[in-house]
């Protein structure tokens, strides 16, 4: 089974949906996929969808009721749902006289190909994981923003800075680990058996700027990492100094017995 027994329209929707944080694909799909890494399999009643462990699905020409039937089975598989899934939504063309590539807000096929398929998916599901990235982050800015106002005005830092740091670290964490499961760095599996598809690959991560989105979010990761470890050295240095001036006032208040003691002892 091919792509064209599946898609034989020469106009159709591409859609992708960031679902949770992963999806179990190991038992499932097995024995109609058309081709794997990525997974890509047919949809009952039409059209074709490609699936990435890391969350995302990505539906080509399927209509809204098979959508949902298909999005049922899938979210069995799904390990942590969102709530409200990230999506990205264009339209596909087959035109051998155009270029292939995007156009407009459309992207173009010489001609219809599974791997084809894939690389537009690696690229639209790719967006979606990075629009929810960028979400979080944005948060965590705000979290940090009254860290670092506090600093600024008064030198100090929030009594609840300590907690907030936690969450903030937690958050962190997970982000790092779900960016580094994207893998957008690495080229997709499918250009190394197919590089005259290259080009159409290139030109569609440059016009979703998936490079450099991920630039500026490793930016951003890399500052919040950094406030976080500067906030939490200020308040390892704040117990620190607490620490020693309780020691300080002990030995004081020692001091201060021995001498009452060796007063009332020499009094009588």
């Amino acid at each position: 089974m091919d792509a064209s027994t599946v898609l034989s329209s020469t106009s159709f929707s591409a859609r992708a949906l960031l679902l949770g944080e992963r999806i179990d694909l190991r038992s499932r799909f097995a024995g109609e996929a058309l081709a794997r890494n990525p997974l890509t399999v047919p949809v009952s009643g039409g059209g074709a969808a490609v699936l990435f462990r890391y969350g995302a699905v990505v539906l080509f020409d399927v209509t809204p009721a098979a959508q949902a039937a298909f999005l049922e089975q899938v979210l069995a598989l799904v390990w942590n749902r969102y709530d409200k899934p990230e999506t990205e939504d264009v339209a596909v063309r087959i035109d051998p006289q155009v270029r292939e590539g995007m156009q407009g807000d459309a992207v173009y096929f010489e001609a219809m190909s599974v791997e084809r398929l894939q690389l537009v998916a690696s690229v639209l599901s790719q967006s979606v994981a990075l629009a929810m990235y960028e979400s979080r982050v944005a948060q965590n800015f705000d979290r940090i923003e009254p860290l670092a106002r506090n600093l600024e005005r008064d030198g100090r830092i929030l009594a609840n800075s300590s907690e907030l740091l936690r969450h903030i670290g937690a958050m962190l964490l997970s982000e790092q680990m779900m960016v580094g499961r994207v893998e957008i760095s690495e080229k997709p599996d499918t250009l190394w058996e197919h590089p005259s598809l290259e080009g159409l690959y290139l030109r569609m991560e440059g016009e979703f700027e998936i490079r450099e989105r991920y630039a500026a979010l490793e930016r951003k990761l890399n500052l919040i990492s950094r406030t976080v470890q500067t906030v939490a050295e200020l308040l390892h240095s704040k117990r620190s100094l607490r620490l020693e001036w309780s020691i300080v006032v002990l030995i004081v208040i020692e001091i201060a017995l021995t001498l009452y003691t060796m007063a009332t002892s020499g009094g009588t």
